[in-house]
């Protein structure tokens, strides 16, 4: 058997997400799993220092599409990445998440009748105001092979009307890598370095334009925050979308003391952070999972979800969009014991392997997998 199927990364989740299914295609005689980095997120911070960490090999080509307008971006990376697909002829495209890269990639590969296999598939949060379900959506639409990580996912794609041969509850590769990693990133006693005491802060997060791009909404955030330090140390890494609000309202070097705001950082810091919080406040999806995977307290600023197994099976509890259910919440969460971490189904840590597994099992002519879909 010989196959290529081309592996796209874009922005900062996917890193986590593929990094495993490469690692793991790439074990397969005959599979040659070439890697496509689309330059979605093209600073050191947010994208070069998760290669390293993750152990992923250097990308054989990196589309250097930027930052942008949505409709900017996306017809950048689908002009570009049809430019690799004309020049190379992979079998397949393999691309991850919900972001504009995702469905750029996927449609410039369906329109050239090339195999699309979408990692994370299934996702609905219903609410078509945010980018990231349009690009959801309509990358499953046009996928071949729907990599589900719950059954909530493989529900919602059935009630879609996409064939269940097409379907595949393979389990969350983000936490592959999470397992793979946790050891060394513990090593790193990354709280320590911040003068933070183990299970005895809070982490926040904050990206989405939802909670960000309204100032009196961040100011009434970070007003939150504040009071939240009283309780416990709080530490924010900054997302530069964040961090350039944050400077306009001039909130530059606002949080000090026990409110503590820090540059990106790298996976593997990050994830020692995490897994020593006493309670995380994000906005991000990947955290609801990771919290859940590692038995911390979540809780998020936003009015739906797209993961809500975090809810039913783990440590996640949904907000809504009022920064002024921050501070109760955190109470309440703060008095709770812990209850560990509640794993859902197949979040295993063998998720890229079931993936690769269905690829090479594949007929290259039909581009469905020959055995019978994962039950559910």
């Amino acid at each position: 058997m010989s196959m290529t199927v081309a592996c796209v990364v874009a922005a900062r989740p996917n890193f986590m997400k593929m990094a495993p299914v490469v690692q793991a295609l790439r074990a397969i005689p005959g599979i040659r799993a070439p890697l496509v980095h689309t330059g979605q997120h093209y600073d050191d911070a947010m994208s070069r220092v998760f290669f390293d960490e993750l152990q992923m090999p250097e990308p054989d080509v990196n589309l250097e599409a930027g930052s942008g307008r949505h409709a900017e971006q996306t017809a950048r990376v689908l002009e570009r990445f049809d430019d690799y697909l004309e020049a190379t002829r992979p079998d397949a495209v393999l691309v991850a998440g919900d972001v504009n890269s995702t469905f750029a990639c996927a449609l410039a590969a369906a329109k050239r009748t090339i195999r699309v296999g979408h990692v994370e598939s299934g996702l609905r949060s219903r609410d078509r105001t945010m980018p990231e379900e349009l690009n959801r959506i309509l990358t499953d639409a046009i996928s071949d092979w729907l990599f589900a990580t719950s059954a909530d996912a493989v529900e919602n794609l059935r009630g879609e009307g996409i064939d269940d041969a097409k379907i595949h509850l393979v389990g969350n590769s983000m936490i592959d890598s999470l397992r793979r990693h946790l050891p060394a990133a513990r090593a790193r006693r990354t709280p320590e370095r911040f003068g933070l005491e183990r299970h005895a802060y809070a982490v926040v997060t904050l990206h989405r334009p939802s909670n960000v791009d309204d100032p009196a909404r961040l100011r009434a955030i970070l007003d939150a925050l504040r009071h939240l330090a009283a309780l416990l140390p709080v530490i924010l890494p900054v997302h530069p979308r964040t961090a350039a609000r944050m400077d306009a309202l001039g909130e530059a070097d606002a949080p000090t003391g026990r409110l503590i705001r820090t540059e990106p950082l790298g996976y593997l810091d990050f994830l020692d952070l995490m897994d020593s919080a006493r309670l995380v406040l994000t906005d991000s999806g990947g955290i609801q999972e990771e919290t859940t995977a590692l038995g911390v307290r979540c809780l998020t600023l936003r009015d739906s979800t797209e993961r809500p197994i975090t809810m039913t099976e783990g440590t996640n509890r949904l907000l809504g969009s009022d920064p002024r259910a921050i501070l109760p919440a955190a109470r309440e969460a703060l008095a709770m014991p812990s209850d560990g971490a509640r794993v859902p189904l197949l979040w295993d840590g063998h998720a890229g392997e079931r993936i690769a597994s269905i690829l090479a099992r594949s007929d290259r002519r039909a581009g469905l997998e020959k055995s019978a879909p994962a039950a559910v």
